[in-house]
């Protein structure tokens, strides 16, 4: 019972860890996009979702807390009745969501940080060759 359990957390965890992937697949690939502008920004794209895929695995798999069905020394084993199974897929859900939320709010910190340092640097690029265009002499 044990193993099926385990075995429908992960099931749980990796599809909703897909589909949030999924769902922010395009936001991040503009992002990623914006930010490096060349070709290998799909492979950060791959590795940002590969990534969240992970997080929302391990975030939603426990296996310190699923261990209390079959370890008797750490504490009494629980039996695995309807309600238990309910509310282990409940908390993988909620566990492996929020996982996922605070890899996405990192990335989108960083995100921020390299769109603002890029950004900046497009405006000092655009003062400079207005400066040398306004400098030119009109022959």
């Amino acid at each position: 019972m044990f193993l099926t359990l385990l075995l429908v957390t992960f099931l749980v965890a990796l599809a909703v860890s897909g589909l949030v992937a999924r769902g922010f697949d395009r936001p991040i690939g503009s992002i990623l996009g914006r930010i490096i502008a060349d070709d290998i920004s799909a492979g950060w794209q791959r590795f940002v979702r590969f990534a969240l895929l992970v997080v929302g695995i391990s975030g939603g798999v426990r296996i310190y807390e699923l261990e209390r069905y079959i370890d008797p020394e750490r504490t009494a084993a629980l039996a695995l009745t309807t309600e238990r199974w309910v509310l282990e897929v409940y908390r993988t859900v909620i566990e492996t969501l929020q996982s996922l939320a605070w890899a996405l709010l990192v990335f989108f910190m960083f995100a921020l940080l390299a769109y603002v340092i890029v950004r900046r640097g497009e405006i000092r690029r655009e003062v400079v060759e207005r400066d040398i265009a306004a400098s030119k002499p009109l022959i």
